[in-house]
């Protein structure tokens, strides 16, 4: 097998390999690369001319964000730091190509406030008895609390089993997280989501199913089938349509956000928060910490000369 090849096959997650795939797609159809032997002819030049033309494309009435050019010649780095640990090649030619600078030091995704955040936990159900609520309802409002309280993200609420959030550490009850690159973290349990989960399984009846998904679709008119778990769109779609209805129309990244925000403005500690979120770098975590543009916390408010 191709070295070129064997790194694609490597990346196991689903959407780094569909990114990954777009960049090195786009990059063989603008270099005119037919066949993956012929990666061992690009040289810096060509990658240049790549990142420079990738700057200037539109979609709609805007150019490609600076950040898309970075990922796409991340993924092209990645293959050729492969190629050079198989003797393909003798150098990554990406190696010395200036990338487009971040925008800011600060996430582009908004972070609810609390009175936000307060009002989305108990949309499901707002106005319904508590002996009424559905089993949908039930549902929707374990996963928004497991989203605002753990920084889940998406993908990785949909790959929970019921046995993941029945995990102790010390006797306390902890989720087991299936992260990025394979990474297992575990994450203590808010007694607030415990509940809510609870109560949503005794409802849905699939409690003892512990090899089973957590949260299930409650209809499926496609194929009839409950037990497969609930997709990264239709989580999408949970967290959309409730924050619709309260007047903010968010995706279900923003409830990853506002609980790092809101864990960080509460003065936890941030190197926790980053291995609570599952980031390989500090300097993602940092995105989330807004202490350093709070006017109240300026050294101007510091300065006392009396």
């Amino acid at each position: 097998m191709p070295p070129e090849f064997e790194w694609f096959a490597n990346i196991r997650n689903p959407s780094t390999r569909r990114a990954y795939e777009n960049a090195i797609r786009d990059f063989m159809q603008f270099t005119g690369i037919a066949r993956s032997e012929e990666f061992r002819t690009v040289t810096r030049a060509h990658v240049i001319v790549w990142r420079d033309d990738l700057a200037r494309r539109t979609i709609g009435d805007r150019t490609l964000e600076g950040s898309t050019v970075r990922h796409r010649l991340a993924a092209l780095s990645s293959l050729f730091e492969y190629l050079c640990e198989k003797n393909a090649v003798t150098h990554n030619p990406v190696k010395g190509v200036k990338r487009p600078r971040a925008e800011s030091g600060e996430g582009k995704t908004p972070a609810l406030g609390d009175h936000q955040a307060r009002d989305l936990l108990v949309a499901p159900g707002k106005d319904t008895a508590a002996d009424e609520e559905t089993i949908k309802e039930k549902r929707d409002r374990a996963i928004l609390s497991t989203l605002l309280f753990h920084a889940l993200r998406r993908g990785e609420l949909c790959k929970l089993k019921v046995k993941d959030f029945r995990q102790a550490r010390r006797g306390v009850p902890h989720i087991k997280v299936a992260g990025k690159g394979e990474k297992t973290r575990y994450l203590p349990l808010h007694p607030g989501t415990n509940e809510l989960i609870h109560d949503y399984l005794e409802a849905a009846g699939h409690g003892g199913d512990e090899n089973g998904a957590l949260f299930r679709p409650i209809k499926n008119n496609r194929t009839g089938r409950l037990d497969k778990a609930l997709t990264p769109d239709a989580v999408y779609r949970v967290v959309r349509g409730y924050s619709a209805q309260l007047g903010f129309e968010i995706g279900a990244h923003a409830l990853r956000a506002t609980a790092a925000t809101n864990a960080l403005d509460n003065q936890a500690d941030i190197a926790k928060v980053q291995e609570w979120l599952g980031h390989a770098n500090i300097a993602t975590t940092r995105i989330y910490d807004h202490r350093k543009t709070r006017p109240e916390d300026s050294p101007t408010f510091k300065v006392d000369y009396r």
